[in-house]
């Protein structure tokens, strides 16, 4: 269930990149939002894996990246399943200094999670800007992508 949850968070990131490059007029606090989406990806993957993250918690860049980045944080993701054991405790440092321990399956529920709740503050956000927000309710990916 868990990789299946993966696996819609990708086909619903993807649906708001779709979105991303077909309206250059969304708001930048969208794209800000959506890149700290992808960097949280990004960095709770790393963590799981072990090595340094390449982006901060809340660092910017264009939309012309999404794909890219998106792409190579469902590649570690993917790493995990097949690499790390879910149970497997995780030691990790925060972004301000603090150590923690969590199970990789407890981060990967996590990535699934707030993805989805950034996800519904930039479908608001593209309302706002008069852009029809994507269909990425789990249900009807499930049954559209066969998860």
């Amino acid at each position: 269930m868990l990789e299946e949850s993966i696996n819609y968070t990708k086909i619903a990131d993807g649906k708001l990149i779709s979105i991303f490059k077909q309206h250059p007029e969304v708001s930048p606090k969208a794209i800000a939002l959506f890149c700290h989406v992808l960097n949280a990806q990004h960095i709770w993957a790393n963590r799981i894996l072990g090595l340094a993250p390449k982006y901060q918690v809340w660092q910017t860049y264009g939309v012309e990246l999404f794909e890219q980045i998106s792409a190579e944080n469902f590649k570690l993701l993917a790493q995990i399943f097949t690499t790390i054991p879910l149970d497997k405790e995780i030691t990790y440092t925060n972004s301000i200094g603090d150590q923690y321990k969590s199970l990789a399956k407890d981060i990967l529920f996590h990535v699934v999670n707030h993805s989805t709740y950034h996800r519904a503050q930039i479908a608001t956000m593209f309302k706002l800007d008069g852009i029809t927000p994507p269909v990425t309710d789990y249900v009807i990916l499930k049954r559209d992508h066969q998860l």
